[in-house]
This record gives C-alpha cells, structure tokens and sequence, in this order.
C-alpha cells in the first residue's frame, strides 16, 4: 500500500511540475508580445515566487490541521485556474481590443498575466505538502529514500516541460498554458481518485487541538532560531541561495561562453538528468550507508568545490564535467536537508516546517537574479560562481560549529549513558 502511495505522490509530483515547466520558459516571450519591458518581465517572474513565499508556509501548516489530501485538492485546483487565466489572456485581449485603447488593452492582460503567477504562487507551494505526505508514510530510516523520489519527479518534470513548452509554442504562446492547465486537472483527478489521507482521524483531531500563532515574520525569525531544526533552516537557506544563483544566471553565463540557446537547454537537461538519477538511485543507498549528516557536510563541500570551478570554466567540455559534482552534491542537499528537517520537528509540525523551508527557498528565488545579475554585468561571468562558492564556504562552517558538533556531542552523551 504505501508502495503505491509513494509511486501516486511522485506522479502528482512530477505532472505538477511538468506542468509549471511547460510555460516558465515562455513566459518571458508571451508577457513581450503585450508590450512587457524587460522590467516588468522582471518583475512578473518574481511575482510567483514572492507569492509563493507567503503561499507555501500556509499550506504546510493547514495540511497539519486538516490533512494533506484536501490541501493537495486545494493547491492543484489553484493551479489549474492560474494556467487557465494565463491561457486566457491573449483571447480576452482580442475580445476587448474593440472597446478600448491598444495600450489599455495590454495593462489590462498583463494584470490578467499577474494575477495568474500570483494565484500560481499562493497554491503553488505543495511540494511541501507532497513532502509531508512522504513523512506520514515513511519511517525514518526509509525517508530520504521518499523524499528522493520527489526530488527526481521534480528533476523529471523540469527535464521534459520545457521541450515540451517550445514544441507546443509554435502554435502560440498561450497554447502551453492550455496545455499546463489540462495537466493540472489531471492532476486534480489523480489525488481525488486515487490518493488516500496519509493522517489518520485522531491524528488530524490532535493537530487542530493545538493552538499556534499565525504564520508572520516573526514566526519564521522564531523557527531559525530554534536549537534543532533551526540550523538546518539556516543551511537550507544559504545553500538556496547559492544554488539559486547558479540556476538563474545560468543562461547568461553561457550566452556570455558563447552556447547557443540549443546547447544550453542541453546542458540544463543534462544537470537534470544527472539530479534525478542521484535522487531516484544513489540516495537511497547512501542514507542506508552513511548518516544524513556526514552525507550533509561532505555535499556542502562538493557543491562549493563545484561553484568555484564553475566560475572559472569557459568551454562546454569543461562545463560537463564540472556539472557532474554539482548535480550530485545538489541532488543529495536537496533530499539529506529535507529529510533532515522533517526529523528534527514532530509529526503534528512536518506540514508546517516544510512550508517554511519551501518559502526560504522561494525567497532565494526573488533575491538571487538581481544579485546574480548584478555581479556578472560589473565584475564578469566568474563573479556568481564566486559569490555561490563563498556562500557555501559560510554554510560549512555554520553547520560544522551548529549541527555536526553538537550531534557528535549528543552521540557520545548517548554512548555514554548506553554503557552505564
């Protein structure tokens, strides 16, 4: 039972991203031909992870107190109306186009385009649901193991949505987002037919008892400071950071190498493939080998290594390889971390803390292209890698001083008091 609950987790999963994937290439385009500058391109993108900043914590936290499935049902059909809206609005400018002004007509669809990343944004943050699903129905020893299961769907819907995005472009722009729009409501059928409560009755009564302040500010300040989960919280942020950098500037960087548009969807598939192989294959193995936290810190070195290289690297042969630790080190992060964090909390708080690791990493998402942007358009290509490489240089050391020392030190109070 749990075996299929995981496999439907990790196609819900990977439809949904597959879906996102579909026009997040194209957006850009469609948002240019309603008279879009580059700022408020700009600006539309960071719109739907600023959204899901707020979104995803609240997600979290409500599938705590009412289960994850009707959150899911909740999210998904969010999503839907949000790709339907960005479908939509090429027709409803034609429709309006006879009533008004050219240059109203196109604030009016761009507004319709805003409205449609944010309501994306709000709903969108249910990885960390799916993510706390994997916690109702895994043990510890077998959750890293789940959870990188939803890192290679995630990986997997990344891998193919784009391509898929530009074949369908060639019909317009919109026709992806139909197309996005569809999925999700498959998607929608999938959880409501198929996908059980992970929370049982009691467990879901429990949870609504307790009374806990709203999600604010100072709630996630409250969070970061917590002695457990807190530094991981911090880890997780500094690493986003870093490897958000990367993931945005990317594209520049290799317009900057010379690698057409063509050779740089390939080499960002190749990452995604080389990811999801890590999550889907390796991950499990090396959980069952070593522990979650010597695994943390020896990726945390990897992925500064990878970092620093990148920076320097100026030819396609050299980006490949260089790209083979980054994936790897990214992929075991990505799950180690999430595991991690769902641990060091207790079942009724997963959903909750999940939505706050999904929101810090959406806030690395709003802040990393503009100071990507900044430091290779004043310094050069080699800045970003830089800066991400110092970035993890920092993580190292905060989770050598907060997490690695003190867990050595409760192992051997623990090894202790076993031997009295």
């Amino acid at each position: 039972m749990k075996n299929s609950r995981l496999l439907t987790i990790f196609l819900i999963v990977f439809v949904d991203l597959l879906g996102f994937s579909l026009i997040l290439p194209l957006l850009p385009y469609y948002a240019e031909s309603f008279g879009a500058t580059a700022a408020v391109v700009g600006l539309l993108v960071a719109s739907y992870a600023a959204a899901q900043l707020a979104g995803a914590p609240l997600l979290g936290r409500l599938s705590d107190r009412i289960g994850r499935r009707p959150v899911l049902l909740l999210s998904v059909a969010g999503t839907f109306l949000g790709f339907l809206l960005l479908g939509l609005a090429a027709p409803l400018g034609r429709w309006i186009a006879g009533f008004t002004a050219p240059q109203a007509v196109n604030w009016i669809i761009l507004g319709v385009l805003f409205l449609s990343r944010i309501l994306d944004g709000l709903t969108g943050g249910n990885i960390s649901v799916a993510q706390a699903y994997i916690t109702d129905i895994t043990d510890e020893q077998n959750r890293a193991k789940g959870l990188g299961m939803i890192g290679a769907a995630f990986g997997l819907g990344f891998i193919i949505g784009p391509a898929a995005g530009g074949a369908l472009s060639q019909w317009g722009y919109n026709v992806p987002a139909f197309v996005a729009a569809g999925v999700s409501m498959l998607n929608w059928l999938a959880i409501f037919f198929f996908l059980p409560e992970s929370l049982t009755s009691e467990q879901r009564a429990a949870m609504a008892l307790q009374k806990r302040p709203p999600f604010t500010f100072n709630a996630l300040l409250q969070a970061l400071n917590r002695p457990k989960v807190g530094p991981l919280l911090h880890v997780r942020l500094f690493y986003g950071m870093a490897f958000a950098t990367f993931q945005t500037i990317f594209s520049l960087y290799a317009q900057s190498i010379g690698l057409s548009s063509r050779s740089t969807g390939f080499v960002l598939a190749y990452v995604g493939i080389l990811s999801v192989i890590t999550q889907a294959g390796l991950i499990g193995a090396l959980t069952r080998r070593f522990r979650e936290n010597w695994l943390m810190i020896n990726a945390l070195w990897l992925m500064a290594f990878a970092l620093l290289a990148w920076a320097f690297t100026a030819q396609l042969w050299m980006l490949l390889i260089v790209m083979l630790p980054l994936a790897l080190s990214g992929g075991v992060l990505n799950t180690v971390l999430q595991s991690s964090i769902s641990k060091s909390v207790g079942r009724d708080e997963v959903g909750g803390i999940l939505g706050i690791a999904s929101s810090l990493e959406a806030f690395t998402r709003v802040i990393a292209p503009s100071v990507g942007g900044f430091l290779l358009g004043s310094l050069g290509r080699w800045a970003p890698g830089v800066f991400a490489a110092l970035l993890m240089i920092w993580s190292i050391s905060f989770a050598y001083r907060r997490i690695i020392l003190p867990g050595r030190k409760e192992n051997l109070a623990a090894s202790a008091a076993s031997g009295q």
